[in-house]
């Protein structure tokens, strides 16, 4: 285990069942401050509710949330984003018809006079972002729906960033990418615990894992059985620990 005052967020003993199906069975796991965490599983390992239930979509059956060092038997959206937490999902929740600025401050506009929307304010705190984190897109008045995935990949994640979250979790973050965009997209992602933001990633991809997580959690039918540091061991040795593979 690390140190408290290094640990920004713990999921201790985690239960949640649906019915009959038991989605956790006691899981726990802790995520370190500006580093980059990762679950890796089969198919429903739990992986998926484990991250619901720390972004506030699901409430556990049991078990303790401890973030910052304040403890929660369940958390809430709104209270997950009070704690500085956002969740990049695999349909990257952006609306299609509005550019990049308006994805980047969507629910957050800024305004002048109290209610006018002051969209030169937003391009350029848009440029200004885009440009600290390299994120490549030429024009940013085109709607979002006409950019690449890795583009609106790196919208998602702007947005987040410029929410003031400080705990970004990924589902899948370059699933049905080509290699060019998953690259640029991995790139961005291992930027940001050198950034000041803290990191957790679920994704089938081992060598996606490697170049990003500092720590590893192997989940199995709903526990987590396994904690990897990445120093001293390799995508072959982690494939090997996972007892049904992917």
């Amino acid at each position: 285990m690390v140190s408290s005052n290094k640990v920004f967020a713990s999921l201790d003993k985690i239960t949640k069942s649906f019915g009959q199906v038991n989605a956790l069975r006691g899981a726990t796991l802790e995520i370190e401050k500006n580093k980059a965490t990762a679950i890796v599983g089969d198919n429903g390992s739990g992986k998926s509710t484990l991250i619901k239930i720390l972004s506030g979509i699901i409430k556990p059956d049991s078990g303790d949330i401890c973030i910052e060092d304040k403890f929660y038997k369940f958390l809430t959206p709104k209270l997950a984003y009070k704690n500085g937490i956002s969740t990049v999902y695999q349909d990257l929740s952006l609306d299609n018809y509005r550019d990049v600025s308006g994805n980047i401050f969507l629910g957050k506009e800024i305004t002048k006079l109290g209610f006018i929307l002051d969209y030169e304010k937003m391009y350029e705190e848009t440029e200004i972002l885009l440009e600290k984190f390299h994120i490549d897109i030429p024009y940013l008045k085109t709607p979002v729906g006409y950019l690449s995935g890795g583009q609106r990949q790196s919208i998602a994640i702007g947005r987040a960033i410029y929410q003031g979250r400080k705990l970004i979790i990924f589902d899948e973050p370059t699933a049905a990418m080509g290699v060019k965009e998953s690259i640029a997209t991995n790139n961005l992602i291992s930027s940001l615990p050198g950034k000041g933001f803290t990191v957790l990633i679920v994704s089938h991809d081992i060598y996606q894992v490697f170049d990003i997580a500092d720590r590893i959690f192997i989940m199995e039918q709903g526990k987590i059985v396994d904690d990897v540091a990445k120093d001293g061991s390799t995508p072959q040795e982690l494939r090997k620990r996972i007892s049904h593979g992917f």
